[in-house]
């Protein structure tokens, strides 16, 4: 201080800046310190480039508790073109593995309720060979460490589907396997064998036949692997509207960037959130995004969180304009919210055209009316105009719709139209 005042430095001048140096030698980032990380991030970064596999799976198991990392590792490996298969009871092992030709499997210490001891009895009962069914799984491993809740849970995250039965199937027979696999027990425990001398099987128990039922809709299968995943895996219930959301936003969550009085739309499922009460007693909401490129936790404060509450449900896809910047707790990113819209909400503020694609093969004498009788609960003086382009071999004709049939396009809408019309032959233009 004495010396900064001889030399004409403002004395609160100098006492701040000497107040950030005694900060900063709390945690100098010296030489060494710099060139280790250095080193560190050359190494990884040459593993990642030559054994992407391998590097992703180790990457994938550090943080396999936390599930918005895992969503970001999964994002990232797939744009590596590495596959990330379902867990399998044959060939996974506690953590994320390498399988062939870049393919990821998802490690069984990475599904909910499945804990180590379940694990260790899989893994041990299958070193003598693969299991063949549900019936013979069920009979191998330990059912005192390989509860009800477990199979479940395996059967929901995909763990079985390597026995090339649907969830639905594998889920209605487990009644069965679980009871064969209880009588054999009690067998084996009484001695009992078979007339050549042999212990019973699971097949000599029960016949190993599995239930006939109708598979899983995309939603319940999806949904179980969130459920035991913490994530969706083989596929999202955002990819019948992916491109459709590329037109109503303006970036992903792996792109978002903190720029100050730049408004940014993003898109996704809400899959969690949390209320709290504000300090003047007024509720606001922390909702979390995941648009499978990534997840986003954004901040909903009490005007818009009372105005849109009916929309901040689980499991719901919103569209959020907000605001992002920099999380001085955490170092990454947080995000205010401006505005928030269900899709079809935001679909009506910005569609400009219904395109329904025919073919000479489409059009009989019913076809006009079921098409009227579709479109008439949903016309709208503010909606969309609806457009049909019917193609032929030889001509293609565009046919406006008239003004009044302006029609509000809600996702029922959509959905009949392309079953009278076809799944692809139905367009939002924005």
């Amino acid at each position: 201080m004495e010396g900064s005042v001889e030399r004409g430095v403002n004395p609160e001048n100098a006492s701040y800046i000497f107040d950030l140096m005694e900060k900063f030698a709390g945690y100098g980032f010296n030489k060494s310190h710099s060139a280790a990380y250095a080193l560190i991030t050359y190494q990884t970064a040459w593993l990642k480039t030559h054994y992407k596999a391998a590097f992703m799976a180790a990457v994938l198991s550090s943080d396999m508790a936390h599930t918005d990392k895992v969503v970001t590792f999964i994002e990232d490996a797939r744009l590596q073109k590495l596959t990330i298969l379902p867990p399998n009871v044959n060939q996974s092992l506690y953590k994320f593995s390498v399988a062939e030709n870049d393919c990821i499997f998802y490690g069984l210490g990475a599904i909910k309720g499945v804990g180590e001891a379940a694990i260790a009895s899989i893994i041990e009962a299958r070193q003598e060979r693969p299991f063949q069914d549900i019936f013979d799984f069920c009979a191998r491993v330990d059912g005192r460490r390989v509860s009800r809740r477990v199979l479940e849970a395996l059967i929901r995250s995909g763990a079985f589907d390597c026995f090339g039965l649907e969830r639905s199937a594998l889920m209605a027979s487990l009644e069965d396997a679980v009871t064969a696999a209880e009588q054999l027990t009690k067998n084996r425990a009484r001695g009992q064998v078979d007339l050549f001398g042999d212990s019973l099987s699971a097949s000599d128990v029960l016949s190993a036949q599995p239930a006939q039922v109708e598979p899983w809709p995309d939603s319940i299968r999806l949904q179980g692997e969130k459920e035991t995943l913490g994530l969706y895996l083989t596929g999202h219930p955002l990819e019948q509207y992916e491109k459709e959301l590329r037109s109503l936003t303006t970036t992903v969550i792996r792109d978002l960037k903190a720029e100050k009085n730049r408004r940014q739309i993003i898109a996704g499922i809400l899959v969690a959130i949390r209320t709290l009460q504000t300090k003047k007693g007024d509720r606001m909401a922390f909702i979390t995004i995941d648009d499978r490129t990534g997840r986003q936790e954004v901040a909903v404060f009490s005007d818009h969180y009372h105005q849109n509450k009916e929309l901040l449900v689980k499991d719901a896809l919103v569209v959020v304009v907000g605001e992002v910047s920099i999380d001085d707790f955490s170092g990454g990113y947080k995000m205010r919210c401006l505005e928030v819209f269900s899709l079809e909400k935001a679909r009506m503020k910005s569609a400009k055209l219904i395109k329904i694609k025919l073919s000479g093969n489409d059009i009989n004498e019913t076809f006009s009316q079921s098409l009227v009788k579709l479109l008439e609960p949903y016309k709208h003086e503010e909606g969309c105009q609806v457009q049909l382009i019917y193609q032929r071999v030889e001509a293609e004709v565009l046919l406006k719709l008239a003004d009044g049939w302006n029609i509000s396009p809600a996702q029922t809408l959509l959905d009949d139209l392309k079953y009278l019309s076809g799944i692809d032959c139905v367009d939002v233009e924005y």
